[in-house]
């Protein structure tokens, strides 16, 4: 007799999908019911960055998200080592809306 195990969840990934896209720089945002992630692509010698995907998720997702990559990058340490973090500082962002002096 076959169990059924009744959490499983089917999810269907296209062809065009599992190509995925490539970002370096991903910019999170949020209002009280959802959060925003932008992903990036910013090229070296290029001023001007380029969305290639934007996730939007509840609150709640968002937090099963950051409890996610915090497992997987523990456990890709555990294999590989610890990851340089290198510069952290941020470029500066001009989101299209005119610059403002104070």
């Amino acid at each position: 007799m076959e169990e059924k195990n009744e959490n499983q969840v089917n999810i269907e990934l296209t062809d065009d999908m599992a190509n995925g896209v490539y970002s370096n720089l991903s910019i999170i945002t949020h209002s009280p019911s959802e959060f925003v992630a932008d992903f990036v692509q910013m090229m070296p010698g290029v001023p001007k960055g380029k969305v290639r995907s934007r996730v939007i998720m509840t609150p709640q997702n968002a937090k099963r998200l950051l409890e996610a990559l915090k497992e997987n990058v523990a456990k890709y340490e555990q294999t590989h080592g610890a990851i340089d973090s290198g510069n952290m500082s941020m470029p500066p962002m001009n989101f299209g809306t005119p610059t403002t002096q104070a």
